[in-house]
């Protein structure tokens, strides 16, 4: 494995809810404008690490999956964050339409699942978290967790320590 990239077993869902808050504390932290693409198949853990993450960071209330809506956006104090979800893209053109520069521009933290739908259309990814089935054991999920930026390392670095 890169010096880069760190791969994570996650026994459970509450494994993959304390892996989402040690990376929210550490987002918490750092503040920064950070860019996370969730990849991985559908039930893999994708939108549970989200959920997780935001309720962390301090989100009140239902956490709606963006699905359909494509974006939900949530506020904490003067913190905005962004929860896409590309699935339903069927073009990555479509994202123009957005305004995705604005939207991620205004975001502390902006996570994106299915990002592979949204290829030639979105910045570099500071951090990417690939989710994947455990084949020996059903209600365990594998996680690769790769930086793509100095801030992808950084985080990295705070929330695996």
């Amino acid at each position: 494995m890169s010096a880069n990239a760190y791969e994570l077993r996650l026994l459970d869902e509450s494994a993959t809810a304390a892996l989402a808050a040690q990376f929210a504390d550490a987002v918490r932290i750092q503040k920064p404008r950070s860019l996370i693409y969730l990849y991985g198949d559908l039930g893999a853990g994708k939108s549970s690490f989200a959920r997780a993450c935001l309720r962390s960071l301090g989100v009140q209330g239902a956490i709606k999956s963006p699905t359909y809506t494509l974006i939900e956006s949530y506020q904490v104090g003067e913190l905005t964050f962004l929860h896409m979800d590309l699935y339903r893209i069927a073009d990555p053109f479509e994202l123009d339409y957005l305004g995705l520069d604005t939207l991620l521009s205004d975001a502390v933290l902006s996570l994106i699942e299915w990002p592979q739908r949204g290829v030639g259309m979105l910045p570099t990814a500071d951090l990417e978290f690939h989710f994947s089935y455990d084949e020996a054991d059903a209600n365990a999920r594998r996680v690769r967790i790769v930086a793509r930026s100095a801030l992808g390392h950084q985080l990295q670095a705070d929330f695996l320590a």
